[in-house]
């Protein structure tokens, strides 16, 4: 499968650079708007830099986004246009309207365009997700050291959508609630953020996001009945906490008396192995294999529309103090 890729910032150059990897996707080239820099990147790279992206475009089977936020949309329509399958770098794009418009466009032209939610493919939230069943209160925190680079949208498009995606994905109810606040430090846009989600099915999740952080932090914890689970993005650790009841004096883990009506319980640890891969590299894979069986993408546009319908609740009520 010919593929190219759009944009070669920091981001676009490990694309680049991971799909070199993948025998089954060949990598005809990138483009880039910044024609001052393609010449060194092209030769830093070893791949050949397109100056016109339509050119580019006739060329593939598929192409892979990942320009800044503001400018997905434009590619992405151009893309799906042609009739080729799109990978998306998340968040889908810079508006909800716009994100709308590509589901739209993605369903009449019949392609397979996947939005690049990479934490799905966390091998510690791979490893953790088999426990986490039906949660009743999610708390996530993902704070991050000052990077320019993000500050062209809100904190809660650049770094809280990737925890609204894993909440999305893993509750599976109605959202009745929003309730949100933010201020804005450096850029003239939210920096740090916290957003309350509150569900039909009685779950709620609580969300914070930072980019002027001291420490870099990526974890989400889930509770749910007799069990907790904890997953460390950044540090690529997980753990689980369960709860049994058991007659048994001692056991495998730490015994509690409740009391002759709640009897005894049974609290256990277990740290799920993480399996040893690199998460963009597999969403990447993943891409490739829908293609190729016709199967629905592990992040599809749909999903990656959702996270921006949420993202938009969140800022509406940050910017009218709802």
């Amino acid at each position: 499968m010919k593929i190219g890729v759009v944009g070669a910032g920091h981001l676009g150059k490990i694309h680049i650079r991971l799909l070199k990897e993948i025998p089954e996707m060949e990598l005809i080239g990138f483009y880039d708007s910044n024609v001052d820099a393609v010449a060194k990147i092209s030769a830093d790279l070893g791949v050949k830099a397109f100056a016109d992206f339509a050119e580019m475009l006739a060329l593939c089977d598929a192409v892979d986004v990942v320009s800044p936020t503001t400018t997905h949309y434009e590619y992405a329509a151009a893309v799906i246009r042609a009739n080729k399958h799109c990978f998306v770098e998340k968040p889908l794009s810079s508006t909800l309207a716009e994100s709308e418009k590509l589901v739209s466009l993605a369903h009449e032209a019949g392609v397979t365009v996947q939005v690049g939610h990479v934490e799905r493919f966390n091998p510690a939230f791979v490893a953790a997700r088999p426990f986490i069943e039906k949660p009743m209160f999610i708390e996530s925190h993902r704070l991050a050291l000052f990077n320019p680079r993000g500050t062209d949208v809100p904190v809660v498009y650049d770094l809280m959508i990737h925890d609204i995606d894993i909440v999305l994905s893993v509750v599976k109810s109605n959202i009745r609630k929003v309730s949100a606040n933010a201020v804005a430090v450096v850029s003239d846009s939210a920096d740090i953020a916290n957003a309350r989600l509150e569900f039909d099915n009685g779950c709620v999740a609580n969300l914070t996001a930072s980019r002027i952080s001291m420490k870099n932090m990526r974890k989400i914890r889930f509770f749910q009945r007799d069990a907790y689970v904890s997953v460390d993005f950044y540090e690529k650790q997980a753990e689980v906490i369960r709860i049994r009841e058991t007659e048994k004096q001692e056991g495998d883990g730490f015994i509690i008396d409740l009391g002759p009506e709640k009897g005894r319980k049974e609290i256990y640890f277990s740290m799920p192995e993480i399996p040893d891969s690199n998460a963009i590299k597999q969403e990447l894979i993943s891409f490739y294999e829908a293609i190729k069986n016709g199967t629905p993408a592990a992040v599809s546009v749909e999903d990656g529309c959702s996270a921006m319908q949420v993202a938009e609740k969140i800022m509406e009520k940050i910017s009218f103090g709802g």
